[in-house]
Parts: C-alpha cells; sequence; structure tokens
C-alpha cells in the first residue's frame, strides 16, 4: 500500500521551502552587493519568484534580516516561560544561546556575511535595525520573566535588557570579526568563552533576584 501525505502537509513543506529558498537568496544577495545595493525584484528575480511571493513571506525588506532573530527570540520566550522552579532566565536560555555560538561556523559561507552581525557592521540602516530588535527581544524577554517570576515589572525589564544584551554582544563580536577578516570558525572559538561568562554572571545575579517563579500553566 502506497501512502500519500496530506495536501495540506505538501502544501505546508513546500511554503517551508519557498520561504527558506528567499530568505538564502536574500541572505547572499546581500553578502555580495550589501543591503541597500540589493532590492525586492533582485530577490525575486533570483529566487525565480514574483516580488508578491517574497511579500507574501516578508513583508518588508527588513524582515528579511531581522527574521531569523525573531524565530531566536520566539525560543528564548519559550525557554524562559517553561523553566523548572530554580532555573532563572539566564540558565534556561544557555544551551540554546551557546549552540547559536557554535553554529556559527556551520552557516554557509556564501550566506554568512549577508547575516545581520556583518550587516551591521557595513549598512547604517542594518545597524538601526539590529538596536530596535534588541529593544524589542528586551521587552518580549522581560514580559516572560515578569509572568513567571516574583519580580517588579522594572526588574523584569532590566533583566530582560541583560539577557537581549547578550545577543546584541553576538552581533557586534561576529560583525566586527568578519569585518576584520577573521574566519567563522574563529569567531565562534573566540565567541563561547565571552558568552560563557556572561551567561554566567547573568545566571547568578538573576537566580537572586527571582524571588520564586509562579506557576507556568496560565
Amino acid at each position: 500500500m502506497v501512502y500519500d501525505p496530506p495536501v495540506a502537509g505538501l502544501r505546508e513543506l513546500k511554503k517551508a521551502r519557498t520561504r527558506q529558498l528567499i530568505a538564502e537568496v536574500a541572505a547572499r544577495l546581500f553578502a555580495e552587493r550589501g543591503y541597500e545595493h540589493v532590492t525586492v525584484s533582485d530577490i525575486a528575480r533570483e529566487a525565480e519568484v514574483s516580488e508578491q511571493t517574497v511579500y507574501n513571506y516578508f513583508p518588508s525588506k527588513e524582515q528579511l534580516v531581522t527574521d531569523r532573530d525573531e524565530q531566536v527570540q520566539d525560543q528564548l520566550v519559550k525557554l524562559i516561560r517553561a523553566r523548572a522552579p530554580g532555573v532563572s532566565p539566564a540558565g534556561a536560555v544557555r544551551d540554546y544561546v551557546l549552540a547559536s555560538v557554535d553554529a556559527i561556523a556551520t552557516i554557509p559561507p556564501d550566506i554568512w556575511r549577508g547575516e545581520i552581525g556583518y550587516l551591521a557592521v557595513i549598512s547604517p540602516t542594518v545597524h538601526r535595525l539590529t538596536l530596535e530588535m534588541t529593544d524589542h527581544q528586551a521587552d518580549a524577554i522581560a514580559a516572560a520573566i515578569s509572568d513567571t517570576t516574583r519580580v517588579p515589572a522594572e526588574v523584569a525589564k532590566l533583566q530582560g535588557t541583560a539577557i537581549a544584551g547578550v545577543y546584541q554582544t553576538i552581533f557586534n563580536h561576529a560583525g566586527r570579526r568578519t569585518h576584520e577578516g577573521a574566519t567563522q570558525t574563529q569567531i565562534a572559538e573566540e565567541l563561547r568563552p565571552i558568552i560563557e561568562t556572561l551567561l554566567d554572571e547573568l545566571d547568578r545575579w538573576l537566580s537572586l533576584s527571582q524571588g520564586g517563579v509562579r506557576s507556568r500553566v496560565r
């Protein structure tokens, strides 16, 4: 008996592949030409899709740069909300953040310079995007901390800003060192102890200030 996958499943798979293709083509073109010198029509032509198709997946050109990091934000929030009692927000995201650092060495080289860290070094527009994205990430993390930890909202905001700052450190270091000619492997190896130290310090601070973890059934 031959199993035919559900049509809906195939449709979702095709959409996911198209989205991935568009994102990778955009990153490669940004790497080759710089953010400002690539248009949505360039991306559509290279990906062999219509401009409308690009906009269906990415409503703005900016989202072609920030989309991956919005997914990171969603995962950080999810981990913080689901953490066990006694685990600090920094402890909850530690493995995920370090895995992100290690993954730097595995990103295809033709896409790497189209990633947000390097683009922020060479593009004022993308630099602004990273700062805005870090603010949004801080707010989302703060909300997750406030909902799950008995600390004042102002403290949760400070903690959210600190955790979001870890990813900003990754962007800054990776972008600067790429611009200086360092390899992705070198960058990952340099960053790991830096990020481990930051997370350790945050874990100590946040563990002291937790004041008890609230029930995560909301």
